[in-house]
């Protein structure tokens, strides 16, 4: 009996497989998602050595770290488009670092001290909160495709032509889970869409 093609294996079942050490399942993710992968690191970085790198960094953390994906938390896509965005956020501070830029210039943000601002940050922390969690009650369609969108700064064609989809299909998904989104935030006006 001949082995069924692995391009008709979704990326869930191909990541069990990774993480139980088959090198070709996870070459056929690697194949699936690296273009993705690039175009966001690329993105990030603008340059295109260091994306390659941020690329190499991310798949070989994953191929390590396969046992570790949890389907309950995100697609495969999203799992390995969040690593390769936090690389590439990684890469770019070593890069500042590395090119002499004072760790100072680098505008992270001071502790809270002031009443008021602790009590914003909590109101922050809650809003992250109950934002993740309407979004992980979305249809995994519409998350999906939101959070390549808003995650991730890709544009509808971009994300039409990672999922091998209709621009006008992604464009709806996106509306409809928006509106999801809003309904269950109760946030009053639309969230602005993706750009086109």
């Amino acid at each position: 009996m001949s082995q069924p093609d692995r391009r008709l294996i979704d990326d869930e079942q191909l990541m069990a497989r990774a993480a139980c050490g088959n090198r070709r399942a996870f070459e056929v993710l690697f194949d699936r998602h690296a273009d993705l992968a690039f175009s966001l690191a690329y993105r990030i970085c603008r340059r295109r050595a260091m994306a390659e790198d941020v690329v190499q960094e991310a798949f070989l953390s994953m191929w390590r770290g396969a046992d570790r994906y949890e389907r309950a938390r995100g697609s495969v896509r999203s799992w390995t488009l969040s690593i390769v965005h936090s690389r590439a956020i990684d890469a770019l501070r070593r890069a500042k670092l590395r090119d002499g830029v004072d760790i100072d210039d680098l505008q992270l943000p001071e502790p809270a001290t002031d009443d008021g601002l602790v009590e914003a940050e909590v109101l922050r922390r809650e809003d992250t909160r109950q934002i993740r969690e309407a979004l992980g009650a979305l249809p995994p369609e519409q998350r999906q495709v939101i959070e390549l969108a808003y995650l991730c700064g890709l544009t509808h064609t971009e994300i039409a032509s990672a999922l091998g989809l209709p621009a006008g299909t992604v464009k709806g998904r996106i509306r409809l889970g928006l509106e999801r989104l809003r309904r269950a935030l109760d946030t009053g006006p639309a969230i602005v869409a993706a750009r086109a």
